[in-house]
């Protein structure tokens, strides 16, 4: 699957040649003109990397490298036209990977890309299969299988076991939960969360009552448990 870069900019020819340099290196394309726009594309998921230019038609664009740093590690290459180092120590402090002067040739905003995606993928590598009791998931295909038998989850359904099999036996919150998987503006839709672990229980048949797999913290969260649990 191809990397998929958001590039943020409010010129659009900016936009067009970003887009076919992106698209020539087998990397895929989509753009937001705007921080409202980007929140809203970052908020759907599934973005590996952003470009973000500062000048923005609402607001300077550290307002959404902020945004994106309260909840994420995604990488992100500020395009500036300041040049000044204050300026550009300002943004590897806030929180920015990489940084290029305006005007910028193509051929270097590739390579500056390409290495933010080679750094994203060794930090991932090796930890890429996930063990938790029963349960084995297989992160870049979005495989899992319980007691080896593979079962047919959804994103979100696949997204929400990753987030657990990560920290085996630990609380994981519901409002970190619902912020990863859904976005931020979600933190408050329990619902969300009551409905997907009621459809996983059916798919792990993990009971509510017995709950040996999925322990839920009424108010508070969930568990992925590594052992099966005696009654007393």
């Amino acid at each position: 699957m191809a990397h998929k870069i958001l590039v943020v900019d409010d010129e659009l020819q900016i936009h067009t040649f970003i887009r076919i340099s992106l698209v020539a290196e087998g990397l895929e394309y989509c753009g937001a003109h705007s921080i409202a726009e980007a929140i809203v594309m970052l908020e759907q998921g599934g973005i590996d990397a952003v470009v973000l230019d500062l000048g923005l038609p609402d607001g300077d664009g550290i307002r959404l490298l902020d945004h994106l740093r309260s909840q994420s590690r995604i990488p992100v290459l500020i395009l500036t036209a300041r040049d000044e180092e204050d300026e550009k120590i300002r943004l590897l402090e806030a929180g920015a990977n990489d940084y290029l002067s305006k005007p910028f040739g193509i051929r270097e905003l590739m390579v500056r890309i390409k290495v933010l995606l080679r750094d994203l993928v060794d930090e991932t590598k090796g930890a890429d299969e996930l063990h938790c009791g029963r349960i084995r998931l297989l992160q870049s295909s979005h495989q899992l299988w319980l007691d080896e038998q593979e079962l047919a989850l959804t994103k979100k359904e696949f997204a929400f076991l990753c987030m657990l099999a990560k920290h085996p036996n630990k609380l994981i919150k519901q409002t970190d939960l619902l912020k990863n998987i859904w976005g931020a503006t979600h933190t408050e839709d329990t619902h969300y969360l009551r409905v997907l672990v009621s459809q996983l229980r059916r798919k792990l048949r993990d009971s509510v009552d017995e709950q040996q797999l999925l322990k839920t913290e009424p108010g508070l969260g969930y568990r992925l448990l590594t052992q099966v649990l005696t009654k007393q």
